[in-house]
């Protein structure tokens, strides 16, 4: 089976299988029948890119229902630390995180359900992440939670001074500030 758990309900690390020869591999990186096997029958509306530099951390970014957002994110080229925190008020792992890395070479995937922050650091020099959304982008129902909150004690890979943080990220709240409706 592809998928692989994580500790916490309904998070998972997808690896697909790869086929590889002498001119270099094929994957099926997303098919809903092996998804809909699995359980997992989100339905995706949205396709997102992003290219970043070496040290970037991107997050942790969520909406708030009914406009939440599951989604199944890779990466292109290079390599980050994907982060999923769970806000699902009433799970058992409400405030615990998962971190995997994902790269373009080791081809795995997460699926993140809706009620989880998300964000990711780059640790290649540069890295396309893709993400596919089972809802689309809601600006008034955006929210983001510190990425750097020292009651999440998230170890990003990255060196503090190095870090590269947009402005609206850093303004992001802390994680027991953070509006939540899951």
């Amino acid at each position: 089976m592809p998928f692989k758990e994580t500790g916490i309900q309904g998070l998972y690390v997808f690896e697909p299988k790869v086929l590889s020869d002498e001119r270099g591999y094929f994957y099926e990186s997303y098919n809903e029948n092996i998804f809909n096997d699995f359980g997992i029958t989100t339905r995706f509306v949205q396709d997102n890119q992003s290219y970043s530099k070496k040290n970037t951390i991107r997050g942790l970014h969520y909406q708030l229902n009914p406009n939440a957002q599951a989604k199944l994110v890779r990466v292109i080229y290079g390599e980050v630390l994907d982060v999923a925190v769970d806000l699902r008020r009433h799970s058992p792992t409400y405030g615990k995180h998962f971190s995997v890395r994902l790269s373009a070479d080791n081809h795995l995937q997460l699926y993140i359900p809706r009620g989880f922050a998300h964000g990711y650091s780059v640790l290649s020099e540069t890295a396309i992440f893709f993400y596919k959304c089972d809802g689309f982008y809601h600006k008034e129902s955006e929210r983001g939670i510190l990425y750097n909150d020292p009651d999440l004690a998230i170890d990003w890979l990255v060196n503090e001074q190095d870090a590269i943080v947009s402005q609206k990220d850093k303004l992001n709240v802390s994680f027991h500030s953070a509006e939540s409706n899951f």
